[in-house]
């Protein structure tokens, strides 16, 4: 039996219904937009993830571009290698070994006289190895004395900007000059030292070394069988330099600047940058001990150690300069939001440089006044100074990066300080 149009319960199903299909309404105008905010999500988290990826190759092409485009750089990354006592132990061992194959032990009876030859050549063959003996002992010292002087360590410098050039070129596939690509193994001309050292042989007495013709041997720089195979990547990585990290800082931008939370965004961008960094230093560490279990056996597992970690050494510091950037600007976003954790530590930050500033009496006056007025801009002003003194820092390393994030939170704290307001408020920028 049908209801009439002016029966209150047929009414109120009319109402009851309108109500239904309005709410319906209201769902299906609001998919789009979660749909969008979806969208928005999965577009930022993918970006966030594509700089986490992008950030280890960011590091390899801002160390490819250095040790191909920067000579000075390059020299000072090799220097210290003169002073290795590994290295010297094996430029000792690899010239001595070169100057005795052609050093010519019975050109040193030269001058003696025809009559006592005879008595001389006896005396030899009872002697046999110990003159030999002798000789090496007498180079190998004089060689040591050599690699071991400021003289060496001078013409190691020369030699390695000399070859700079054809290290970049053994590297991108390409030989010749000082430094030479064999094979897979990159490899660097003693030539010069050789003949350092047979000056000084011949200054102490050992004439016959005038005789030595030019001698060329090899100090093995690199050698691995992925040498070969990396020249196409390093010279890709060179080409890229500074602008991969500087489209990875983009990317990582984009996916916080996408994200419909954006605070918690930028915590998981900085996050993630920082482990992909630190899963690069991961890898180089395993490897050295792959790098080194793979050697020829005539290569000085302590000098190619040294030589990997010198190599390594800018590598190694852009890696903890993102591991630290990363932990810091995650701490600070984090630190900055209104979750419970964070507003306890800043509310615990706030309240004990307010016990202090109370106990020491300070009330700022017009000072404290106009702090509180501009106590955000000063904030951010102090972040903003902190970020240009580490852009402006040359090849920053973790341990500075600290150390000015801790300069930044001192001068944060002076500022909450002199804030003369009574009620508790944060020190942090946001």
């Amino acid at each position: 039996m049908e209801r009439h149009p002016d029966d209150p319960a047929a009414q109120n199903e009319q109402a009851e219904l309108e109500a239904v299909r309005a709410r319906v309404a209201q769902l299906e105008a609001r998919s789009p937009a979660r749909s969008r905010l979806r969208l928005r999500s999965f577009f930022a988290v993918l970006l966030i993830l594509v700089a986490a990826v992008l950030t280890p190759l960011s590091i390899l092409s801002s160390w490819a571009s250095g040790v191909a485009g920067d000579t000075d750089r390059y020299v000072d990354m090799m220097e210290p290698l003169a002073s290795d006592p590994d290295v010297q132990a094996a430029v000792t061992g690899r010239v001595t070994d070169a100057v005795m194959t052609h050093l010519d032990v019975d050109a040193l009876l030269a001058d003696i006289a025809p009559a006592d030859r005879p008595l001389v050549d006896k005396a030899l063959k009872k002697l046999g190895d110990p003159l030999t003996t002798g000789v090496t002992n007498f180079v190998h010292g004089t060689v040591e004395r050599f690699v071991t002087s400021d003289a060496f360590e001078r013409v190691w410098r020369n030699l390695n900007r000399q070859a700079h050039a054809s290290v970049v070129k053994a590297l991108t596939g390409e030989g010749g000059g000082a430094v030479e690509l064999k094979g897979d193994t990159v490899t660097l001309d003693l030539a010069p030292v050789i003949d350092r050292v047979k000056q000084r042989l011949v200054d102490r007495g050992l004439t016959v070394a005038q005789k030595i013709p030019e001698i060329h041997t090899d100090f093995t720089i690199l050698t691995s069988d992925s040498v070969g195979k990396a020249k196409k990547g390093f010279r890709a990585l060179e080409l890229l330099g500074f602008w991969l990290p500087v489209f990875t800082l983009l990317v990582a931008a984009g996916g916080v600047l996408l994200a419909v939370r954006r605070r918690r965004a930028l915590v998981t961008a900085a996050l993630a940058v920082a482990v992909g960094a630190g899963l690069l230093g991961l890898g180089l560490w395993a490897g050295r001990a792959f790098y080194l279990d793979s050697l020829p056996h005539d290569v000085s597992q302590p000098a190619a150690g040294a030589v990997f970690d010198t190599l390594a050494g800018y590598l190694r510091a852009g890696i903890r300069l993102v591991v630290t950037v990363g932990a810091v600007v995650a701490l600070a976003a984090w630190l900055t939001g209104s979750g419970r954790a964070a507003s306890r530590v800043m509310a615990m930050w706030s309240g004990g440089i307010g016990a202090v500033r109370e106990a020491a009496g300070f009330t700022g006056g017009p000072v404290g006044r106009w702090v509180h007025r501009a106590r955000r801009p000063l904030n951010w002003g102090v972040v903003v100074m902190a970020v240009a003194v580490l852009l402006a820092w040359d090849r920053p390393t973790g341990l500075v990066t600290v150390w000015i994030a801790l300069c930044a939170l001192f001068v944060l704290a002076v500022v909450e300080f002199l804030d003369d307001d009574s009620t508790p408020h944060l020190a942090a920028p946001g």
